[in-house]
């Protein structure tokens, strides 16, 4: 067989297959009302009473936004886990999952801003590289490279998480439990440290994401010369 004719049938393999995809999938209104995205759809409208108890400033609304956006967390994880457990991972999934995590980030990040509890810069750093690896990944995407999270990207994540649940929650704490006394901790100085923390980490996972990119686009090009 030739060349020309072994790079033919491989074509028509994978025309079937992206056909046999196309057939498989879901209307993107049938996509909506499954679980995992259910849980999605819960997660961004959670973002309306976290903006409210956040906007009070007192201490039990503050303790009520930290509980909402802990929630939000969760069904983070379960979303994704349960749309691979139940195999119904959709484009509509894909879509809305990192932007329903992107916006409830970025509304307590502002929120915190308004209040005081951290920064303008940080707030700025961050959302400047969450645009730059979104834009990167639309590339890659588009050049068919897939990168999987790195474990700095991941380390981030959590960081961030926890800092901004301190950062929310706000008030001093007095910290003891059985024989060990921490004394009151200020949680607003935990939550920046946290989030200080995982700027560094933010910065290295994108560093390592552009590394991963430009070897697998380099692999790429020098597979097809």
């Amino acid at each position: 067989m030739s060349d020309e004719d072994e790079s033919d049938g491989k074509s028509k393999r994978a025309r079937r297959q992206r056909l046999r995809a196309a057939r498989a999938r879901k209307p993107i209104t049938e996509d909506a009302f499954n679980v995992p995205n259910m849980l999605t759809f819960g997660r961004i409208i959670a973002i309306v009473p976290f903006c409210i108890y956040l906007a009070q400033d007192t201490r039990r609304d503050g303790v009520l936004a930290a509980f909402v956006f802990t929630l939000a967390a969760i069904t983070d994880f379960f979303d994704g886990y349960l749309a691979r457990r139940m195999g119904v991972v959709s484009v509509l999934g894909k879509f809305l999952d990192p932007l329903a995590d992107k916006l409830i980030v970025m509304a307590a990040l502002v929120g915190c801003v308004h209040l005081g509890r951290i920064s303008p810069w940080f707030v700025a750093l961050l959302l400047g590289r969450e645009l730059a690896v979104s834009g990167l990944r639309a590339i890659a995407s588009s050049e068919g490279v897939i990168i999987a999270a790195g474990q700095d990207g991941k380390t981030k994540t959590a960081l961030q998480m926890i800092g901004i649940i301190c950062l929310v929650a706000a008030y001093p704490v007095h910290l003891d439990y059985g024989y060990l006394d921490f004394g009151v901790v200020n949680l607003v100085r935990v939550g920046r440290f946290m989030l200080y923390v995982s700027l560094a980490f933010s910065v290295a996972a994108m560093a390592q994401y552009l590394r991963l990119f430009a070897a697998a686009v380099d692999a790429k090009v020098a597979k097809n010369t």
